[in-house]
C-alpha cells in the first residue's frame, strides 16, 4: 500500500536516438558558436562532451547534468545548445502545456530569492531548469537580518522532487563540497551525470 501511494516521476528522454541526438546537438552547438561570431572547430574534447550529453539526454538514469571545467571552455555553449535542441521539439506536459528549458544565471536566482520570495518558491518548480555559473553567488545572503541559502534551498528542493536540472560550474567536486556542504555534494552524486570539460579557455585564444 505504501509503495502504491508514491508516484514514480517519469524522467526526461529525448524522442530520438543517441546518434541522432549527437548530430542535432553538434549542429546546435555550432550555431551557438557562430552566433557569437566565432569559428566552430570540432576538437576531440568538444566531440566527447557532446557525446556524453547526448547519452544523458537519451537515457533515463539521472535527472541532472553537471558540466565542470575552467571558465570559457564551452560549458555554457553546450548548455544553450541543449536548451535549443529540447525547445525545438515543443514538448507538452500531461495537461497539454508547452514545456521547455529555462536558463538562468545563478546570481539572478539569488536576487529573485531576496526580492520576490513567492516568485522564487514558484520558480523552484520549473519543470526543466538550466543554472549557469554555479559557485559565483554568495553561499549566504542577508535579508532583514535573516540568513538565506537560496541556491542550497533550490538544489535540495529539485533533488527531492527529481526535477530536470542542468548546471555549469567552474568548481571542482572538492570545491562544491567545501562551498555547499556534504549534503548537497552527496545528492549531486545521486542526481547528476557529470561531464568534465578538458579544453582550456577559448577566450584566451586571441590574436
Amino acid at each position: 500500500m505504501l509503495l502504491k501511494r508514491k508516484i514514480i516521476r517519469t524522467r526526461f528522454k529525448l524522442p530520438i536516438t543517441e546518434a541522432q541526438t549527437i548530430d542535432a546537438l553538434t549542429a546546435s552547438f555550432q550555431a551557438e558558436v557562430e552566433y557569437r561570431h566565432q569559428t566552430y572547430k570540432e576538437s576531440d574534447a568538444v566531440k566527447e562532451s557532446i557525446k556524453q550529453a547526448a547519452k544523458w539526454l537519451t537515457e533515463q538514469d539521472k535527472f541532472g547534468l553537471l558540466m565542470c571545467g575552467v571558465p570559457g571552455n564551452g560549458k555554457t555553449t553546450l548548455m544553450r545548445a541543449i536548451q535549443n535542441l529540447i525547445n525545438f521539439f515543443n514538448l507538452k506536459d500531461d495537461y497539454g502545456n508547452s514545456i521547455g528549458v529555462s536558463l538562468r544565471d545563478v546570481k539572478d536566482i539569488t536576487r529573485l530569492n531576496k526580492d520576490d520570495y513567492n516568485g522564487f518558491v514558484k520558480f523552484r518548480n520549473t519543470p526543466m531548469l538550466a543554472i549557469d555559473d554555479l559557485g559565483l553567488e554568495p553561499t549566504e545572503i542577508l535579508d532583514y537580518g535573516n540568513v538565506l541559502n537560496p541556491i542550497i534551498d533550490l538544489l535540495s528542493y529539485r533533488y527531492n522532487e527529481q526535477l530536470f536540472t542542468i548546471i555549469t560550474t567552474n568548481l571542482t567536486g572538492k570545491q562544491i563540497r567545501e562551498k555547499y556542504g556534504d549534503r548537497i555534494a552527496d545528492r549531486f552524486n545521486e542526481m547528476m551525470r557529470v561531464i568534465i570539460f578538458q579544453e582550456q579557455s577559448y577566450r584566451g585564444k586571441t590574436k
